[in-house]
């Protein structure tokens, strides 16, 4: 019997239990990821060896039975720290450097039973919405000749195709709800100060974030990052138990979830809400598929079936928004690539480094329009609704190619073009996620968009189980 395409709570239930061990579970993804990754592209690196060593000392633990995570294959965007392994951010520029430590939601992650399996794919520097660095042009599961989105393409990548039931990522103008959309799963960027943040942090924009093929497994991981289990969904089964310091308890190895299943507070599931459909949540000058358009609007019938309240929200983002989110994301090119080798460089990173150059000079980084924008812009624009549904992309996944060789112009116009609507939500450093709902008639998934005010990462998950409930997805890519 293989676990492959389970997920991730069936999968931990199970080694919980005793039904299947860990090191079963990894080798059954280690295969898949052989066999599928070659068309696919979304691993940098595959730990083959040190992933099984890891599951079999995981199946030894003492408190495996407590584990929230048990036995989980998980992938990790090539942007944090794991011990053993480089982290080269998609760049031949950076340091080949094997990391000491592991970043704290890769400890968390780990901590929690899961065992990681590969590190993914990014652009370079993780700077567009693609997924081509020197490594690798990584391709769309549902579609091959298209990009699965970026940065956190591989990561997405490996989810849809089935090669893992989760993964890590990291959002800093949309990275983690972009690749979601592309790819027809559920992805979320936690609100500032839920999740430890990336050391690239991009201004305080970018957060660490899991990406799945339900919500269930989407809250879990969510919560095992955030070491507060309240934040997941309730399963069939999860009991935990522990004491301060002890492994499955808080304490310096990152495991937070003392308390995580039995005793945890269910959240409430969501209704009465006052729902804002805004088609159209980018600046004048932007245009959204009417596809895209199509899709929010039914799913916000969906949830007024469900017993919240549905309004229009018709106003478009402020013009002065739009510009210092671009100058915003030249100016992190630009700090990105501070200490490293330009000629090592891509041609599109070293583009955008120039520009955030130039603008600098003349004191437009994004930086002024940020505050305005977290200070009083957001919280006015919002209006009175509790959560806006959004579209997530403009326009369906453009072509996979090596979009680092061109320039500046290709590069930002593709971007704008097809995913213009995310980058608020990082600005301000509100949460936000993307669900599936339908599906382009080019044969891509269509994902709309979930935002909340500070605090709103659990009536967000509530709401996406909803639409799950009611129009569920497909999880996987066909093989």
């Amino acid at each position: 019997m293989s676990w492959v395409g389970r997920s991730a709570a069936e999968i931990a239930e199970a080694v919980r239990q005793g039904e299947v061990t860990a090191p079963s579970i990894v080798e059954d993804h280690l295969r898949v990821i052989a066999e599928r990754d070659g068309r696919i592209g979304a691993f940098r690196r595959v730990r083959t060896e040190r992933a099984l060593a890891e599951a079999r000392a995981l199946q030894e633990r003492e408190d495996l039975a407590t584990l929230p995570l048990a036995g989980v294959p998980v992938a990790i965007k090539d942007v944090v720290a794991v011990r053993g392994e480089s982290m080269r951010n998609g760049s031949a520029a950076t340091s080949s450097v094997a990391a000491a430590e592991d970043h704290p939601v890769v400890a968390r992650l780990r901590a929690a039973g899961a065992v990681v399996v590969g590190i993914t794919n990014v652009p370079e520097l993780s700077l567009a919405g693609f997924c081509d660095s020197v490594y690798a042009v990584t391709r769309n599961p549902w579609d091959p000749r298209r990009t699965p989105g970026g940065s956190s393409g591989g990561s997405a990548a490996a989810v849809a195709a089935g090669m893992v039931p989760l993964a890590h990522g990291t959002d800093g103008l949309g990275s983690l709800r972009v690749p979601a959309a592309c790819c027809g799963i559920v992805a979320i960027k936690p609100g500032q100060k839920v999740v430890p943040p990336p050391e690239h942090d991009w201004y305080g924009m970018a957060e660490n974030g899991p990406l799945a093929t339900t919500v269930t497994d989407l809250a879990l991981a969510l919560a095992v990052m955030a070491g507060d289990m309240s934040l997941a969904l309730p399963t069939t089964s999860h009991r935990t138990s522990g004491s301060p310091g002890s492994p499955g308890s808080s304490g310096d190895d990152g495991a937070l979830w003392s308390d995580g299943g039995r005793g945890a507070p269910i959240p409430p599931r969501p209704s009465g809400l006052r729902i804002g459909v805004a088609r159209l949540p980018v600046p004048p000058g932007f245009a959204i598929d009417p596809e895209l358009q199509r899709a929010v609007v039914e799913a916000g019938h969906t949830l007024a079936a469900a017993g919240h309240t549905v309004v229009e929200h018709e106003t478009r983002l402020p013009s002065w928004l739009g510009s210092a989110t671009i100058a915003a994301w030249f100016a992190c090119a630009l700090r990105e690539t501070r200490g490293l080798d330009a000629r090592r460089l891509e041609r599109r990173t070293r583009a955008l480094a120039r520009a955030g150059r130039l603008l600098a000079r003349i004191g437009k980084d994004g930086s002024r329009g940020r505050e305005r924008w977290r200070a009083r812009g957001a919280d006015h624009w919002f209006g009175k609704a509790d959560v806006l549904i959004t579209p997530t992309l403009a326009a369906s996944p453009p072509p996979a190619e090596r979009w680092g060789r061109r320039g500046l112009l290709d590069n930002t116009r593709v971007n704008l073009t097809y995913a213009p609507a995310t980058g608020a939500w990082n600005m301000a450093g509100w949460p936000a996620m993307s669900v599936p709902y339908g599906w382009h008639s080019t044969g891509m998934p269509i994902g709309v968009q979930l935002v909340a005010p500070p605090g709103g990462e659990a009536r967000l998950l509530g709401l996406a189980q909803q639409l799950e409930a009611a129009h569920p997805w497909l999880r996987h890519a066909p093989s």
